[in-house]
């Protein structure tokens, strides 16, 4: 097991728990929450018992009755943080970041975010970059980085006009206000909203319903629709035939229509 300082990371059963657990400064992204979020992301990946992957936050820090003190004393110090970044430094925190969040997108199995409080800037990307994302009903949304005279860069830009539309990105990245989890559920940017009580219930019933199914062919499903995104359609079709044709070739396959025409549940193997 792992013994990490910022992430708590725990299994249960086919399911890998990432929590970012730095509450007090109400969870930034820095270098060594990257590498220990790299570390869980990596051991979830290789773990061939790990179907997939809930990623939340340890709840939501700002409902207590400090909320406005310490809101503006963790903003005032992440801001000094900005400040001293120069371009070199800017540079490489964010290809860091963004390994990262490639590293999640392309996991190969399939992460849902269970979003508790606020998603904004690092923390809206990490959830941008997840396979799912649910949220509870006062959840809220943003890339609020042009407020610091900065834009996005752990793929905020890329990612959400991919998810939402060009239009409805540009209108969070350039304004730089928050939106409700309504707002994010109304525009595609969350799949569901539920109550605070059942969001890690839901998170995990919905990859039991996906670890129903064939692995391989999970796997290259998440890879079609990845990469697919990146290219043209006809490239995509491409793609999307050979990927097709692998699964066609699989053990997994052949059990998966036999039960189905036996009227029975497929057992599922991986091969």
């Amino acid at each position: 097991m792992l013994t990490l300082e910022n992430v708590l990371y725990e299994k249960k059963g086919a399911v890998a728990y990432v929590t970012v657990n730095r509450p007090k400064v109400l969870n930034p992204l820095n270098a060594a929450v990257r590498d220990e979020l790299r570390a869980a992301f990596e051991d979830a990946q290789t773990d061939p018992a790990i179907h997939g992957v809930i990623v939340t936050g340890p709840g939501d820090p700002w409902r207590d009755r400090h909320r406005s003190r310490r809101q503006g004393v963790c903003r005032r110090r992440r801001h000094r943080e900005l400040a001293r970044l120069g371009p070199v430094e800017a540079e490489e925190t964010i290809r860091q970041g963004q390994a990262l969040f490639d590293q999640i997108e392309n996991l190969g199995k399939p992460v849902v975010a269970a979003i508790n409080g606020f998603a904004l800037g690092g923390g809206c990307e990490l959830a941008l970059a997840c396979t799912l994302r649910i949220a509870v009903e006062d959840a809220k949304f943003g890339q609020p980085e042009v407020r610091l005279g900065l834009i996005p860069g752990g793929g905020g830009t890329q990612r959400l006009p991919r998810l939402v539309g060009k239009g409805r990105a540009l209108h969070m990245v350039l304004t730089g206000e928050l939106i409700s989890a309504q707002e994010a559920w109304r525009i595609g940017l969350v799949n569901e909203i539920v109550p605070r009580a059942g969001l890690i219930a839901r998170a995990e019933a919905i990859l039991q319903q996906i670890a129903a199914n064939a692995p391989i062919a999970i796997r290259h499903a998440l890879e079609a629709v990845n990469r697919g995104m990146e290219t043209s359609q006809a490239e995509g079709l491409v793609i999307e035939r050979s990927l097709f044709a692998i699964c066609a070739a699989t053990a997994d396959k052949k059990e998966g229509t036999a039960a189905f025409l036996e009227k029975r549940a497929p057992q599922f193997h991986g091969r």
